[in-house]
């Protein structure tokens, strides 16, 4: 394939691929959709969310070669779902049709040394930390970055792989716990809210990027995003958003990126991760924006221009996790979805999974309206009917 050939955007008609079958694929398969495409699904799962909406679904892993070769003779082009896709097959993959993002940008998103080292790189302030990888380094830590958080380098996510450790003994205790595989430990620092920024970034460079969103998580996993004027200080977001164009210009980047932050008490902000793909925290925008994040993914990857997004609506979204389903913990039941959406402004998406668990993700609300006062009340109702926490 060549450079021109390239170049020529991917037209609706085309088959576009996805490695992951999840709850972004899903979303990614329906978006890519209703645009005219048809849509190429890779899991193992034969239940899988995205594979039972999509056209076609490949039922092998994601480095089984014969599984790619089917994928990339089906597809014009190809994106991903989650960052620990082996960064092997995108490349594989490469070799034959346009891939977004690039398998060396997840790599990097894969691992917290080098994820680290990327920010330094592109000038954006990180929390203080160190590579631990030996028992030489694991001696030499600074107690200045304790009490901290040692984190696994590699297959961390919703805050697993994550230890919080207030002492150079409880340190060691935990890197033994984590088997010596490499971390990265982390100083604790005191924390005002969270927040990220979701930008999709074109071939011709070319970058665009919902409103700022801020987040609120529980147990390390996503509860309640807003977007709305008042989320936050415009200095803020305004630092965010060159921050996380900074991060995606540094890789080169190609398709939706996904960029975390931490607002420190005293007014700063940290990065603190990225996600190469759509994210959890942009779902609100298939309801509050003209063009939601997986319409950006496509449009992304085909090589589309990328029309910015406007948000037509204040938004609250509360992430449904499996919790909902389960009455004391254990008792299935199935929240009341009728009194739930007889409130003003509510948008119910379910992913399709037969199973629910604690923890698992099951599904999102985003509440809209006109004015952010009545959104937050139905937003807090919904959550008061479901059994979830104030916020």
């Amino acid at each position: 394939m060549n450079a021109a050939t390239q170049r020529q955007p991917i037209l609706p008609g085309a088959t576009l691929g996805v490695l992951g079958g999840g709850q972004l694929g899903r979303m990614f398969v329906q978006a890519a959709q209703s645009m005219g495409y048809f849509t190429a699904v890779l899991d193992p799962d034969a239940h899988s969310p995205a594979g039972r909406v999509s056209h076609h679904h490949i039922r092998s892993g994601y480095e089984d070669a014969q599984g790619l070769a089917e994928l990339a003779r089906l597809c014009a082009a190809v994106t991903t779902e989650f960052e620990n896709v082996p960064a092997a097959a995108l490349e594989q993959l490469a070799g034959r049709l346009p891939v977004a993002p690039a398998a060396a940008s997840v790599a990097v998103a894969q691992h917290r040394a080098r994820e680290k080292a990327h920010f330094v790189h592109c000038g954006v302030p990180v929390a203080p930390h160190a590579v631990i990888e030996t028992a030489q380094q694991l001696a030499a830590v600074d107690a200045r970055l304790l009490p901290g958080i040692l984190k696994t380098s590699t297959l961390g996510y919703d805050g697993k792989g994550q230890i919080q450790v207030g002492t150079a003994q409880e340190l060691a205790a935990a890197w033994e716990q984590l088997h010596k595989t490499p971390c990265v430990l982390e100083k604790r620092l005191a924390l005002d809210f969270e927040c990220s920024v979701v930008l999709a970034r074109g071939r011709d460079g070319r970058s665009v990027h919902l409103p700022v969103q801020r987040n609120l998580h529980r147990g390390g996993i996503l509860a309640v995003t807003e977007v709305h004027a008042q989320n936050m200080p415009e200095t803020l977001a305004a630092q965010a958003l060159a921050a996380s164009k900074s991060i995606a210009e540094g890789l080169d980047y190609v398709g939706v990126l996904c960029v975390e932050f931490f607002v420190l008490q005293d007014g700063s902000l940290v990065v603190n991760e990225i996600a190469p793909r759509p994210h959890n925290s942009g779902h609100w925008s298939i309801d509050g924006c003209d063009s939601s994040q997986f319409a950006l993914q496509v449009r992304a990857m085909t090589g589309l221009p990328l029309a910015a997004p406007r948000q037509h609506s204040p938004a609250i979204m509360l992430n449904l996790l499996g919790d909902l389903w389960l009455q004391d913990g254990h008792t299935p039941r199935t929240p009341p979805w009728a009194q739930v959406l007889a409130l003003p402004g509510c948008h119910l998406h379910l992913y399709g999974k037969a199973e629910a668990r604690a923890g698992r993700k099951m599904g999102h609300l985003t509440v809209t309206g006109a004015h952010i006062d009545t959104v937050r009340a139905s937003a807090l109702r919904a959550a008061e009917l479901l059994g979830m926490a104030p916020f």
